[in-house]
């Protein structure tokens, strides 16, 4: 049986150990070749063809985008930059990256609920807040979860706040109180159907 080829494959030029990690967490459905120095990217670029070419630049603009002769950059996808500004790729790809989130037609069994995507997202939010000795955590992520969970059941019921709070389970007037008090905007959308008087 035929082993199906990667969708992508990805020379990545960088000897940051965290730009790795995170490029092969973005690019996991694809062929990440990795090397630490411009003489191994060199040996890889006349080895073979790569889809995107990720390259950590140092010093010179002039220097740290000169491509060998073999790299064609209509045919190939040019990433360079700073580690932040790679850092920062990655995570952009990992975000645009269907397979990244939801089960891949390989057969990979990947937890795709919003509590798992909640769970991975509070992880990394609570990790950034106990760096900086914040407190009262509970409340704030509660009112950054409820604003906009609230505004989008409000757009989705165009404005219709005994649709919104039914939706949401919530009594009309517990919803109105959430609104006032979360300083949600509520726009509501004139019926154009209505018969003429």
């Amino acid at each position: 049986m035929a082993v199906p080829s990667p969708v992508l494959t990805v020379l990545l030029l960088t000897a940051d150990t965290d730009v790795q990690a995170q490029f092969k967490q973005a690019l996991k459905d694809a062929s990440l070749t990795i090397v630490r120095d411009s003489a191994a990217f060199q040996k890889e670029t006349a080895k073979h063809h790569f889809d995107a070419v990720v390259m950590e630049s140092r010093g010179t603009a002039e220097k740290s985008l000169l491509l060998p002769a073999h790299v064609d950059p209509s045919n190939t996808l040019i990433i360079t930059g700073s580690r932040a500004v790679l850092k920062k790729a990655a995570k952009t790809i990992h975000l645009l990256n269907p397979s990244a989130g939801h089960p891949s037609h390989q057969g990979k069994n990947r937890d795709t609920s919003i509590e798992s995507y909640l769970e991975t997202k509070m992880g990394d939010f609570v990790r950034g807040m106990r760096n900086g000795s914040a407190k009262n955590l509970h409340p704030i992520l509660i009112s950054a979860v409820e604003r906009p969970l609230i505004a989008s059941v409000l757009q989705e019921t165009k404005g219709n706040q005994i649709q919104a709070a039914g939706l949401l389970g919530l009594n009309r007037n517990t919803l109105r109180k959430k609104i006032t008090e979360l300083h949600i905007p509520v726009k509501r959308s004139k019926n154009k159907s209505r018969p003429a008087a």
